[in-house]
């Protein structure tokens, strides 16, 4: 067992899923009470200043909670589609985030677990901490599979998604998400238009995956999105109240919302995560 956690990590790794879709909790009360995961190292992401110290990010006191009890020989399975911000659209995504951090002070960078409070000191720290990293979006649940299902697991993804063609994705809307328990909100955008017909296909193929292994399928009607920030709990009516503000700039003197793209990029792959180690699934192909 010890071989096996160094080849995948700790079986923990990975085991909390990205925002999903607002659904009704499910009734688990017989279930065992989450599990708390402590928060990342953050000087893996702080730079060095001029005196070889780390000096401005500080480390997030809220409690993340798990998504699935920890099972010893369980590995968290993720996949997704990678996604990069444009530089030149950095700038303009920040100047919300740092709107959403005044009015909703609880919101904490996704992944790093840095309070965007502190960031929005900085508009250079903010870009860099909170959109210069790599985003995903997710194609299936994140759920716990035995370590015997892993090989067959990678092999049929490969298999239903090899051949796969370039296209481009727009990021058109902001949006706000829970996950399934409601103990976290998420701060996101949306692929509502250009992009959204590929990306609803790849999540089809990865389900029929899923379903041949006994795991539970995607959403019946899928949102892709990145998720940039979060916030414990349920406080999803102060973040819709900042999202609606903002979304009223796209609308047109019909009273429609536009479909004016915030960024695009490119699909590129899609990649496995489980546990730790990572499997590239597929490369675009073609023009």
């Amino acid at each position: 067992m010890e071989a096996l956690i160094a080849s995948y990590g700790d079986t923990s790794s990975d085991s909390e899923s990205d925002s999903q879709p607002p659904i009704a909790a499910s009734d688990d009360s017989h279930s065992q009470p989450p599990s708390i995961l402590p928060p990342p190292p953050i000087d893996l992401l702080n730079p060095l200043n001029s005196s070889g110290t780390f000096d401005y990010l500080e480390r997030n006191t809220a409690s993340r909670i798990r998504n699935f009890p920890h099972i010893q020989g369980n590995y968290a399975l993720h996949v997704y589609i990678p996604v990069f911000i444009p530089s030149e659209r950095k700038k303009e995504l920040a100047q919300f985030l740092k709107k959403a951090a005044s009015l909703v002070p609880d919101l904490h960078v996704v992944d790093i677990d840095v309070p965007l409070s502190v960031l929005i000191k900085d508009e250079e720290k903010l870009i860099q901490a909170a959109l210069g990293r790599e985003f995903h979006i997710s194609l299936g649940r994140t759920v716990p599979i035995r370590v015997h299902q892993i090989d067959s697991m990678v092999a049929m993804l490969r298999q239903k998604l090899q051949f796969q063609k370039r296209y481009l994705i727009d990021f058109n809307k902001w949006e706000v998400f829970m996950n399934d328990d409601q103990t976290r909100t998420f701060l996101s955008v949306e692929n509502t238009t250009r992009g959204l017909p590929e990306v609803t296909k790849q999540i089809q193929a990865v389900n029929e995956v899923y379903r041949l292994h006994n795991l539970p399928e995607f959403y019946k009607d899928p949102r892709p999105h990145i998720s940039i920030a979060w916030g414990v709990g349920d406080i999803s009516q102060s973040a819709k109240r900042v999202v609606e503000g903002e979304m009223r700039k796209y609308v047109d003197n019909g009273g429609v919302l536009s479909t004016k793209c915030m960024f695009t990029c490119k699909f590129s792959s899609i990649v496995c995560k489980v546990g730790s180690k990572t499997y590239n699934i597929c490369g675009s192909q073609g023009q």
